[in-house]
Parts: structure tokens; sequence; C-alpha cells
């Protein structure tokens, strides 16, 4: 058993973020000392870099939870964690396409001004 800091620092999570995760349900300690403070198991740390994990490819809370109920489920189907997958992939892509489009028209903006002393701009009178 690890205190919740050795925990987070196992996990490459910030203490408030495994307290978090607990608070929430996520992944909760798997008891407290007799002083009331929370220890994790392997299990629960497997957990927490599991979530660690899905997060940093933008998963939700909720999309964790339900890939952490898969992950645990031995009767899974691969079809769904796939389907979890591909909604966040089109997620990312749709995001991929506002910033291009973003890039595209700020690109024109700079382009087309001259970036001298005078006053007049056309990022400001487009942004007007």
């Amino acid at each position: 058993m690890m205190n919740i800091s050795k925990t987070s620092k196992a996990a490459g999570l910030p203490v408030k973020t495994v307290r978090y995760y607990a608070d929430i349900g996520l992944v909760a300690a798997v008891q407290r000392s007799d002083s009331g403070y929370r220890l994790y198991d392997d299990t629960a740390l497997r957990k927490l870099i599991f979530v660690r994990r899905a997060r940093s490819f933008g998963f939700s809370i909720q999309a964790c939870r339900e890939l952490l109920g898969l992950y645990q489920d031995t009767d899974r189907t691969s079809a769904d964690v796939k389907r979890i997958a591909k909604a966040r992939l089109a997620e990312i892509e749709q995001k991929q396409r506002e910033l291009q489009s973003l890039q595209n028209e700020l690109s024109h903006l700079v382009q087309a001004c001259k970036g001298d002393h005078r006053p007049d701009c056309p990022i400001l009178d487009y942004l007007a």
C-alpha cells in the first residue's frame, strides 16, 4: 500500500488530481490509514496510469470512466473500445479542420497587412 503522495508520483499525476479522481469515484483509494490518509495498491496505481494516458489523448472524464470499465471487464468486446476511440478521433479531426481554417484566415490577414508605420491595418479592420 502506498499513500497518496507516493501514488501520485508513481502515476505521474498531481496529488490534487488523484484526490479529485477519488472524490468523483473514478479511481478510489483502496482503504484509509488509521490516521485517515488514503492508501492505494498496485491495481489502483495501474488504473491511475490508465486514466492519465487516456486523458493525454483528450478523453473526457466520462469516456475515461467507460474505458476503465471496459478495461476491467474481461467480457468486453473490442468493438466497444473502438467505438469510444473512434468518437474521440472524430472530435480531434474536427478540431484540426477548425484550426486549419483559422490558420488560413489569419495567414491571409497577416499577409495583407503591410506592417509599416501607417495606421491602416486589414487585421484590425477584419476584427472590427
